[in-house]
C-alpha cells in the first residue's frame, strides 16, 4: 500500500465554465506515521511544487515512511542551515542542499564505495588545473568582467560539480547552484551527487540502470559513451526492446533474464552472477581510457588517474561477460580492444608528444595554446579522437573505433608532422 495517495476531486462545472477553467481540489491523504513537520512539508509543497510531491509519493522513500524533513532538516549550527519562511516559529532548520553525507546515513555501503571511486574526484581533480580554469574564464569566457563564469557554470559544473558556496543567508549562490555535478563538494564537506544518477525526488533504481542516466554526462566529442553504446550490439538490443525489460529488480537480484543485454550499470555496478553491487565505478576497469596515454590501473589513491587494480578489474569484468558469453568470445574481445589501446599509445600519442616536446624546447609553440594550430590538433588527438578510438574499441562500437577514432587520428598525426617539419625548417611559427 502506498504511503501517500493523491486524490483529485473535480467539481461540477458548466460547459461554459469548462472552456476557461476546471475547478479542482487536491488533497494528500497520509496513511502512515510521519512527523508533524513532515506532514506540514507535504501539505504545503503539494500546492506550491506538486511535481516534487508526486515524485516522492511514487518513491521507495515514501513507501518506507521517509519524508522531506528526514533529508532536508539540518542542525542549527550547520553552515547551510536556514529557517523556512513558513516554519520560522519552530526549532526546525532546513536546507535545499541534501549532501551525500545525508544519504550515507542509510546508504552506508553505497557512500563508502562512491568515495573510493573515480566519480569522487570529478571536481576535486579540476581544482589544481590552472590551464582548464584559463580555458573556461580567459578563452571561452573571454575574460568578460561579469559573464566569464558562464561556460563553467552551464557546462563543466553541471557534470563535474563544484564547491557549493553560500550567500549571507546560508543559501547556495547562483554561481554554484543548481547543478547535478557528480563531484559536488557540499558545505558539510562531503562529496558527490546521488541525484546525478537517480534524480530527485523519486530516486528510482530503474532510472539509474537505464543508459540514459549515464548519458547526461557521458556523451559528446570527447567521451561519447552513449553514442558508443548505441553503436554497439548491446545498444542495438536495448534500443529495440529495452522498454520491455525488467529494470526494477532488487539489488543483487537484477540478472540476465530481466534483460537481454547489459546497460552501463550492468557492467560497471550491478550484482550480476557472483559479483556484488558496487557504487565504485572504477572497480571493474583495466585501462585508463580518458588520459592522454592509457596505462593499466594500479593505485589506491582516489585522486590518481590510475585508481583501481587493473588486472583484478579485468577479471571482474570477465565475470560480467561470462553471464552471456563464452570464455573464448570474451578473451577475443579483450585482445582486440587491448591492441587498439596499445596502437593509440605507441603509434599516435608517443610520436605526437615527442614532436610537441621538441617544439617546446626550441621555443616554437605559441604561449596561447588555443591560437596555435599544432597544440589545437594535439589536444584533439588525445582528448577527442584518441578517446573515441580507445573507448569505442573497448566497448564494441566499430564506427567510433574506426571512422570517429583511428581514421581521424591518422589525419591529426599527418597534420602534426607537417607543422612540426615546417617549424623546424624555418625556425618560425607560421602565421
Amino acid at each position: 500500500m502506498s504511503l501517500a495517495v493523491i486524490m483529485l476531486a473535480v467539481m461540477p462545472a458548466t460547459l461554459a465554465d469548462t472552456a476557461f477553467s476546471i475547478a479542482s481540489a487536491k488533497t494528500l491523504k497520509i496513511n502512515r506515521d510521519l512527523s508533524e513537520e513532515g506532514k506540514a512539508c507535504i501539505t504545503c509543497h503539494q500546492q506550491v511544487s506538486p511535481g516534487q510531491v508526486a515524485d516522492w509519493a511514487d518513491s521507495r522513500h515514501a513507501h518506507a515512511g521517509i519524508s522531506c524533513i528526514d533529508c532536508h532538516q539540518v542542525p542549527e549550527d550547520a553552515p547551510h542551515a536556514t529557517r523556512h519562511a513558513n516554519v520560522e516559529d519552530t526549532p526546525v532548520f532546513v536546507s535545499a542542499l541534501v549532501s551525500p553525507a545525508v544519504c550515507g546515513r542509510c546508504h552506508v555501503d553505497a557512500k563508502k564505495q562512491f568515495d573510493a571511486s573515480g566519480h569522487f574526484r570529478s571536481y576535486h581533480q579540476i581544482i589544481p588545473k590552472d590551464n582548464l580554469h584559463a580555458l573556461q574564464i580567459v578563452h571561452e569566457g573571454q575574460n568578460h568582467p561579469e559573464l566569464s563564469g558562464a561556460p563553467g557554470e552551464t557546462g563543466c559544473m553541471q557534470c563535474h560539480g563544484t564547491e557549493i558556496k553560500l550567500d549571507e543567508n546560508n543559501r547556495p549562490t547562483p554561481e554554484t547552484w543548481p547543478n547535478n555535478g557528480m563531484g559536488n563538494i557540499y558545505p558539510d564537506g562531503s562529496t558527490g551527487s546521488c541525484n546525478a544518477c537517480h534524480s530527485r525526488h523519486k530516486f528510482s533504481i530503474a532510472e539509474a540502470r537505464h543508459p540514459n542516466a549515464c548519458a547526461s554526462c557521458h556523451l559528446g566529442p570527447d567521451h561519447p559513451n552513449i553514442e558508443i553504446y548505441n553503436n554497439s550490439k548491446h545498444g542495438h538490443l536495448y534500443n529495440t526492446e529495452g522498454d520491455e525489460w525488467k529494470m526494477d529488480s532488487a539489488p543483487d537480484a537484477w540478472e540476465p533474464g530481466d534483460y537481454r543485454a547489459p546497460t552501463c550499470a550492468t557492467c560497471h555496478m550491478s550484482g550480476i552472477g557472483e559479483l556484488s553491487v558496487t557504487h565504485n565505478v572504477s572497480e571493474r576497469l583495466y585501462w585508463n581510457l580518458w588520459a592522454k596515454k592509457s596505462n593499466v590501473r594500479g593505485s589506491d589513491d582516489v585522486m590518481s588517474p590510475l585508481l583501481g587494480d587493473g588486472p583484478a578489474g579485468r577479471e571482474k569484468m570477465k565475470m560480467v561477460c561470462s553471464n552471456c558469453h563464452t570464455a573464448s568470445h570474451t578473451e577475443g574481445f579483450f585482445k582486440q580492444g587491448d591492441k587498439a589501446v596499445m596502437l593509440y599509445n605507441e603509434a599516435y600519442y608517443e610520436p605526437a608528444t615527442a614532436m610537441l616536446n621538441e617544439l617546446k624546447e626550441k621555443g616554437l609553440l605559441r604561449e596561447n595554446p588555443w591560437a596555435d594550430e599544432f597544440q589545437i590538433v594535439y589536444y584533439h588527438l588525445w582528448h577527442h579522437q584518441g578517446r573515441r578510438a580507445r573507448q569505442g574499441a573497448m566497448m564494441g562500437a566499430p564506427d567510433y573505433a574506426h571512422w570517429h577514432g583511428f581514421f581521424e587520428l591518422q589525419q591529426d598525426l599527418y597534420k602534426l608532422k607537417g607543422i612540426h617539419a615546417k617549424r623546424l625548417e624555418t625556425g618560425e611559427i607560421e602565421d
